[in-house]
């Protein structure tokens, strides 16, 4: 495609479209009915299938055959119609085909040569008075075709065989059938003697060309290679023709030999052979490409000639070429197919334009609306323009045409059209792709680059209202998009606000979407469309063509379409356009009677008076002619489908139902139990326009064009439920894959088959050749290429649908590998709505609660989970593992993660340390990046708005992020309020700005402070008006009418006022009050006044005056934060409970008792603000935190069990692990804590003085019998059993501890001024001093122990210089000291012990780690890029800059010998990186992204990337390097196994953990 081309399509031009490019591979093969059956049916069971799963896993295609043959038991079918049928396919393989369209297999058959079903009226008589001029009677010819006078021209039309013959399909009668049969083939012979003959004579006298005369002596096949291969440009790359010779046919077994040769009379065919040979020999090999023409030659053997036995090796020949040719072909257009983001967006433009085109060129009429349109698009309105009305009214092509005009209205500009049908094509039916092909459109016109668009909803939103700004004059922007309603994969917070409703100049809207005034639910967007346009002006109602246009236009149809009708037939259309004139029945009146001929009987003449009657009507024609079994079950199947079905798919669907092939094959036996391609097509062909190509996953799938017709075909096939779970269950069954790749399916031979045939069994087996249905497809390298989204889509919508609970669950909903490979190709959302789906068809409460612990556990970690789905296993674990012994299903999960999971991520945790669902907390919501200062609820309780820096709204069932706006200030927001209709929020900063938001658009204003020299304490708001206020407590109505407030005059009673027109006026004493109130407010009902004081708060009913004290526990208290501003108190649904947050938890208190009732541990932060939800099922508080998060808590639940998760109150500082028993200690600021690590369980709290305990260092010896620690300047040593101190000793200003001489001994160093330290060392367990040290220092740098335990390595200072001190460890003797001089020296922070070498220990400096020897006193060499850490055997280090990346370095030569992550700019975050205990796995945390990596060290292979839940602080990896152990801020510590998928045994062992087995531990 040239550049000229790209720039027209990038603009919306709709001049010369070039065609679109498909996802679909279809093939049109061609052959005489018989001599290549044998081919065929090989083709069919063996290649067929492979080619299927070659388009599918390398190229995304679909692959179709269409073999018009296959299956099909008799050339001649009742209405003549299978010679056009084949040329419309061919047609059709020809525009959707990617690659190869056209096969055709040669033998030395001409093959069936009908008469012509339609011949000119003028032709006809033309050989008819030929005829009578030989003196040849015309009376068959005369029988047979009738006068079609609506036809303009008049032509003559071969009539239905069985309405002359009527026993030619009367199957249940074979007899008559079979007379009637031989009636026709002998009829027929007789009329195609006298065309022929006739033909030949007008030929001779010049009346009639050669080519006229050819058309009643040619064969469908040659017909077929002429349209395929003979008239076609490019054969090259799009045809293949495979010809077979045979040698010495035996004529002696005549009925054998005719399937491969031309008989006649029991004679050779000359004619058909010298026109076969023409054709065959001399004109298809002078077209076709020399290397896609396969030429066999094969001998005649035995009884049958051909057979699969015989001709093994041509067979295996044939298929071999076949199959090469083919997917060289694929492979090649696939090649030149633009699969670049460019090429992807060309085809989506192009459907739209070609979808435009098609409309424009139908369209009559609307003359008004159309001006109006136009009238818009040159006018200066700044909003957009909606068409809406009815469905079917007319919207789409009227929004076409005036998309078409545009060019011709704006003349004196270039426009740049952009043009959607939302629904109609791959990358319109979501929002996501719909809004990134758009901003690729507009991009590509404005010259920006494609990189700047975001991949998310929101972001990408904003995006496309940034780029409306390019406009100009000379280019402007106009943009149509039809059915917005249509949408799908829109939250219901961004339903219609993704649509910009201020335009700049320059840039014009046209939307389109249904309204129905006795539909509400069904024009809901419409009314919300109408919420967010403003101007009356902007809205044009669509509505019935009326009667009178309504004519006029199927006139002007039939005239196009060259039909006409008789006057009868024109009453019966206009009293039905009289009492309906929509254009979709406009439509369906067209289809219809174009099919009627001027001979019709009135009583086919009929039609409906609606639109729902005339697809009832259609439907039945369609059943009548096709078979009802076979039309409905097809048809059901598309209705049932969630998304639609690809015509794979339905053919797979059908081949599958035994039902409809019993009717198919009700007398005879297919050679491959499948349906042929031949019925399926002709059932489309009937319903044309009605069943629309759309996307769906990925693939182009068929389904309803318009709502009216699922509608139909839903009252019509799902008359109850057992049928309607039968569809469903089958297309189940498809999807599961049952009966995929090979598996035969069995079925029951009908009793026609067994009396027939002489069949003894009543049951078969057969391989159905439908494909298998992986959840993810690989390449041959073993690397996923695509995931099976069709199977995600439409498995679990079938699975609810046929009540097959248990396969739902254990293929789906509790299946590991599922949830994993759904979760990582679709949004989180996609994946709860399963949840949620099944949820609403269950009964069973107790399934119920499995589904919602799952779907409930997988929300809670959706933050992480939607940016890290290889974290499912780990997640589930860390929240479900106290719910694995009460629920099975929740246990066959857990199993499948501990077994499975370890692929994905081989870190699990240990034990339960992630909040569980069920308990009060019910989800935690993510996404600021600083303390969330205000949030509110929208009217309708559906969404949460949330400010810190930015505005963040949350669909609070979904716990979805649904918009996310950016104002850019500088100061952070607080005090969030909404307007009564949501339309507008409003929150200043603490630098006094306050910013508006427009919460439909997201469009938002910054207003300076309008009060010069006072803060701004707080805004109000209301529909139309903000105001921005002082100082004073005060809360206000929802009506706006009272405000309740203290004020001076009354002390500190709260008072209501009432607003009069002079100002506001004090109404009343609402009660009495003594103690001074901090904050004051009104509950969201307006019952209630809550006021806050310094120990507790203060509850009143605003009518009465009635109060309640509810008092907070001791040492506990309220304090004011600023201004009016202090702990918030809320009620609970009917005003049972109180619950407040204070400092990082919420407290419970009943009301009527005033008792307090629960403290629940909320935040690792401040509470900030909170507020009640209650509405429905729902008895919920929020609260939000300076920890950054916002929680939902369910009151419903606040007294469950919860599922405790042991934590300090403040961050681990450090962890300390008993190398042999399974115990930790940590450091936290207040406390030292013992942690069982089997159990997950924070033993005991250790602090020598409770109240003010500063704790800095712990270590545990190896025996675990003792900690030594520092805490508040002293070293404590504690007796583990007896949790008691057994020494201590003071030593201010301790920097290190550390344990020595098989743990008994303890090192302590601690600073005594700037420039000294003091080591101590001292007996564990007595505390007995055994040396002291005290050495000079330039500046604090930990000391070493030699790997020996003989040195202790301490960094000091000689004169002025740096210099190593080396004592002894036992005795403290100094035994040298080491002045430090070595090339290109540098400071160093660090000093590490070789494990290897005794000797020799390493200084780390920034660049480069130095390594001298203490015994010789000698530099031995540097390191470059080593950061420090080193392996146990001193074979490895690890540098990893604070930048980014992580190399293995090996120390012998200093060289990186395996780079781990790769050096890519992550900004510059803390990083830890160590080596595990064993020297089998390095652990890499970057503080940045939150995550640990894991390397196995033997290949360097990544097998865990773990995101932690909070910022990591302190990390031990246990002595058998099966375990590390984290320390996070939130006073968390969790323990996590190394699951190593290759390790041996890694499963058994996973499966014995205490808490996998909590009846054999008693957890």
């Amino acid at each position: 495609m040239d550049d000229r081309t790209v720039d027209k399509i990038f603009s919306g031009s709709l001049e010369t479209l070039p065609p679109v490019s498909s996802k679909v591979c279809r093939i049109f093969t061609s052959s005489t009915f018989t001599d290549m059956l044998m081919e065929r049916n090989t083709l069919m069971a063996e290649v067929y299938p492979r080619l299927k799963e070659f388009c599918r896993e390398k190229h995304g295609l679909e692959f179709q055959v269409v073999d018009m043959r296959w299956g099909v038991r008799d050339e001649a079918t009742d209405d003549h119609m299978t010679t056009e049928l084949c040329m419309r396919e061919i047609d059709n393989c020809q525009r959707l085909s990617m690659g190869p369209n056209f096969v055709f297999f040669g033998g030395q058959k001409y093959g069936y040569r009908p008469i012509p079903t339609v011949i000119l009226g003028s032709e006809l008589l033309m050989l008819r008075e030929a005829l009578i001029t030989m003196g040849v009677d015309t009376t068959l010819i005369d029988t047979w075709y009738k006068r079609d006078s609506n036809a303009v021209p008049f032509v003559y039309i071969l009539q239905p065989i069985s309405s002359i013959l009527v026993n030619f399909n009367n199957k249940r009668v074979p007899k008559l059938q079979a007379q009637d049969q031989a009636t026709w083939w002998d009829t027929l012979a007789k009329m195609q003697k006298l065309l022929r003959k006739a033909a030949q004579a007008c030929y001779n006298t010049h009346k009639m060309d050669k080519e006229a005369m050819h058309n009643y002596f040619m064969s469908v096949t040659e017909r077929e290679v002429i349209n395929g291969i003979l008239s076609v440009k490019n054969t090259k790359n799009h045809t293949l023709a495979l010809v077979r010779y045979i040698n010495n046919i035996n004529l002696q077994n005549l009925r054998r030999a005719a399937n491969f040769i031309d008989i006649v009379n029991r004679q050779i065919d000359g004619e058909a052979m010298k026109l076969l040979s023409d054709l065959r020999d001399n004109r298809l090999p002078a077209r076709i490409e020399a290397t896609n023409y396969h030429r066999y030659t094969v001998e005649w053997i035995g009884r049958e000639g051909l057979a699969k036995e015989t001709h093994g090796e041509y067979l295996q020949q044939f298929c071999t070429d076949f199959y090469k040719g083919m997917t060289k072909l694929i492979d090649r257009a696939m090649r030149k197919e633009d699969s670049s983001a460019q090429g992807q967006i060309i085809t989506e433009i192009l459907q739209h334009l070609h979808a435009c085109k098609n409309s424009v060129t139908v369209f009559y009429g609307r003359e008004e609306e159309v001006q109006k349109v136009e009238d818009y698009i040159k006018g200066p309105s700044v909003n957009p323009l909606l068409l809406h009305g009815a469905g079917g009214c007319g919207k789409t092509s009227l929004l076409a045409k005036c998309a078409a005009s545009c060019v011709e209205w704006l003349s004196t500009a270039k426009p740049i059209l952009v043009i959607r049908f939302v629904g109609t094509s791959p990358e319109s039916t979501a929002l996501t792709p719909l809004l990134t092909s758009i901003c690729h459109q507009i991009s590509y016109n404005y010259m920006l680059p494609f990189e700047d668009i975001p991949d998310d909803l929101v972001p990408l939103t904003a995006h496309l209202k940034e780029l409306l700004n390019c406009a100009t004059t000379q280019m402007p922007l106009l943009i149509f998009l039809d059915s917005v309603d249509q949408v799908t994969g829109a939250t219901d917070a961004n339903r219609m606000s993704w649509i910009p409703t201020r335009l700049p100049p320059n840039v014009k809207i046209v939307v389109s979407c249904v309204s129905e005034e006795s539909d509400p639910e069904l024009s809901k967007d419409y009314t919300l469309l109408r919420r967010m346009i403003d101007n009356e002006d902007n809205f044009l109602e669509v509505t019935a063509l009326g009667e009178d246009l309504a004519m006029d236009i199927i006139k002007k149809w039939m005239h196009t379409a060259k039909r006409d009708l008789n006057n009868y037939q024109w009453r019966v259309v206009s009293n039905a356009i009289s009492r309906c004139s929509l254009p979709i029945f406009v439509k369906l009146v067209f289809a219809e009677i174009c099919r009627w001929k001027s001979y019709s009987k009135p009583q086919d003449t009929y039609l409906a008076s609606n639109v729902m009657d005339s697809i009832m009507m259609l439907f039945s024609k369609v059943e009548v002619k096709h078979g009802r079994l076979l039309v409905s079950h097809a048809l059901a199947y598309i209705t049932a489908s969630k998304n639609g079905l690809s015509e794979s798919e339905l053919e797979d669907l059908i081949s599958l139902d035994d039902k409809v092939l019993d009717d198919v094959y009700q007398y005879h036996m297919p050679p491959v139990r499948r349906i042929p391609p031949l019925l399926w097509t002709r059932i489309r062909n009937d319903l044309p326009n009605y069943l629309s190509d759309c996307e769906a996953d990925g693939v182009s799938v068929l389904n309803w064009y318009h709502r009216q017709f699922n509608e139909a075909a839903r009252k019509r096939y799902f008359t109850n439920q057992n049928q309607a779970m039968y569809f469903y269950s089958m297309i189940a069954d498809y999807f599961l894959g049952m009966w995929g790749g090979g598996v035969p399916k069995p079925f029951k031979y009908t009793e026609i088959q067994r009396h027939r045939f002489n069949l003894k069994s009543k049951e078969g087996l057969a391989d159905r050749k439908v494909p298998p249905q992986p959840l993810l497809y690989y390449n041959k390298e073993g690397k996923i290429t695509r995931y099976n989204l069709r199977k995600f889509g439409e498995l679990p919508f079938h699975l609810v649908r046929a009540r097959r609970f248990e396969d739902l669950y254990q293929h789906v909903l509790f299946n590991y590998q599922w949830l994993h490979a759904k979760l990582s190709s679709c949004p989180l959302q996609a994946v709860l709505s399963d949840f949620e789906d099944a949820s609403a068809h269950i009964d069973d409460r107790d399934q119920i609660r499995e589904l919602m612990l799952v779907a409930d556990a997988l929300r809670l970690g959706g933050a992480i989970l939607s940016q890290y789905p290889d974290m499912l296993a780990p997640q589930l674990i860390g929240r479900l593992l106290p719910e694995m012994e009460a629920n099975p299903h929740v246990k066959s999960l857990l199993e499948q993660c501990d077994a499975e999971g370890i692929e994905h991520c081989g870190l699990l945790p240990s034990y339960h340390c992630s909040h569980t669902p069920g308990g009060p907390l019910k989800y935690s919501l993510e996404g600021h990046q600083f303390a969330v200062f205000g949030f509110r609820l929208t009217q309708d309780l559906r969404y949460i708005v949330s400010v810190s820096n930015k505005f963040i709204t949350w669909d609070l069932s979904t716990s979805d992020l649904t918009r996310e706006v950016i104002p850019g200030i500088e100061g952070i927001m607080q005090d969030l309020v909404l307007s009564p209709d949501n339309k507008y929020s409003i929150a200043h900063t603490n630098n006094s700005q306050t910013v508006l938001l427009n919460m439909l658009t997201s469009e938002f204003f910054l207003l300076e402070n309008p009060m010069p020299g006072e803060p701004v304490i707080g805004t109000l708001l209301s529909d139309s008006c903000a105001l921005i206020h002082g100082e004073s407590v005060m809360t206000w109505t929802r009506c706006r009418k009272i405000l309740y407030v203290c004020t001076e005059e009354h002390g500190d009673d709260v008072c209501a006022y009432k607003r009069e027109d002079g100002g506001w006026v004090l109404d009343r004493v609402v009660a009495s009050n003594d103690t001074k109130l901090l904050m004051l407010h009104l509950t969201h009902d307006q019952n209630h006044l809550i006021g806050t004081f310094m120990l507790g708060f203060q509850v009143w009913e605003s009518e009465t005056g009635k109060g309640w004290t509810l008092r907070l526990p001791h040492g506990i208290r309220n304090i004011s934060t600023r201004l009016l501003k202090s702990n918030s108190c809320v009620l609970s649904k009917g005003y049972k409970y109180a619950v407040a947050g204070v400092r990082k938890n919420l407290y419970v208190w009943e009301l009527e008792s005033q008792s307090l009732l629960k403290v629940l541990d909320a935040h690792f932060g401040r509470i900030i603000d909170m507020v009640a939800l209650v509405v429905g099922s729902w008895n919920s508080v929020i609260t939000s935190s300076l920890d950054r998060t916002v929680k939902v808590w369910n009151i419903n639940n606040i007294f469950e069990q919860v599922h405790v998760i042991d934590r300090h109150e403040l961050q681990v500082d450090d962890i300390s692990l008993a190398p042999h028993h399974p115990l930790a200690v940590t450091v936290t600021r207040n406390c030292v804590g013992i942690w069982n690590l089997r159990l997950g369980k924070l033993v005991s709290k250790l602090a020598d003085s409770p109240l003010g305990a500063i704790v800095t260092h712990a270590a545990i010896t190896s025996n675990a019998r003792y900690i030594v620690s520092t805490e508040s300047g002293n070293v404590l040593i504690w007796n583990i059993h007896a949790e008691a101190v057994v020494f201590k000793a003071e030593q201010k200003n301790v920097q290190q501890l550390m344990l020595l001489d098989e743990d008994t001994k303890v090192v302590t160093v601690s600073k005594s001024g700037e420039l000294w330290c003091c080591l101590v060392t001292r007996s564990v367990p007595s505390g007995a001093a055994v040396y002291q040290l005290d050495y000079p220092i330039r500046s604090y740098r930990h000391i070493a122990v030699t790997a020996d335990g003989l040195f202790l390595v301490i960094p000091s200072i000689d004169g002025l210089k740096d210099a190593l001190l080396i004592h002894h460890a036992k005795t403290g003797t100094l035994v040298h000291k080491m002045p430090l001089k070595y090339p290109a020296y540098k400071d160093f922070h660090m000093v590490v012990p070789l494990p290897n070498k005794p000797t020799q220990v390493a200084l780390i400096d920034p660049d480069k780690g130095n390594i001298v020897d203490i015994r010789t006193k000698k530099f031995v060499r540097s390191i470059p890029k080593w950061g420090g850490k080193v392996s146990r055997d001193g074979r490895y280090g690890l540098y990893a800059p604070a930048r980014g990346g992580l190399e293995l370095v090996e120390l012998r030569h200093g060289t990186s010998v395996r780079t781990l992550i790769p050096r890519v700019a992550e900004g510059v975050f803390s990083v830890i990186c160590l080596f595990t205990r064993t020297d089998e796995y390095v652990l890499y945390y970057h503080g940045g992204r939150k995550t640990i990596r894991v390397f196995r060290l033997t290949d360097g292979k990544m097998i865990a990337n773990y995101r932690v839940q909070a910022e990591l602080t302190a990390i031990a990896g246990s002595e058998d390097g099966r375990t590390i152990v984290l320390g996070t801020v939130d006073g968390c510590v969790s323990s996590l196994t190394i699951a190593d998928p290759t390790r041996p045994g890694i499963r058994d062992y996973l499966a014995d953990l205490p808490s996998r087995n909590p009846q054999s531990f008693k957890i």
